[in-house]
């Protein structure tokens, strides 16, 4: 994935490299900063219309679980495609992408 490659060359670059358990926590937080750009815009999902998320949020998430993957030396585009072979196979056995079966 040509993303994740852009990643690796940056922290290569910058000298950002961490752990796989480090590259695990930061993905959590940056997830967090989204969720609470949602809590935040919706009034605590009361007004659901009115969500509004940071695009960089989005961005700093994408670009901590690229780094989570590359630590972890797995392929990202390798592990999105199984996934969505996952789903496709669920949603043609069960009708739903849930794994709630």
């Amino acid at each position: 994935m040509d993303e994740q490659q852009r990643v690796a060359a940056f922290v290569e670059e910058y000298d950002l490299q961490g752990e796989p358990a480090f590259r695990v926590l930061d993905l959590a937080a940056e997830v967090g900063e989204i969720a609470a750009d949602a809590t935040k815009s919706t009034d605590w999902g009361t007004k659901p219309n009115d969500l509004d998320v940071e695009t960089d949020e989005i961005g700093d998430a994408l670009f901590s679980l690229l780094a989570v993957a590359e630590s972890l030396d797995i392929d990202a585009g390798d592990a999105l495609d199984e996934s969505l072979a996952k789903y496709e196979e669920r949603l043609d056995e069960t009708g739903s992408a849930s794994s709630d079966g």
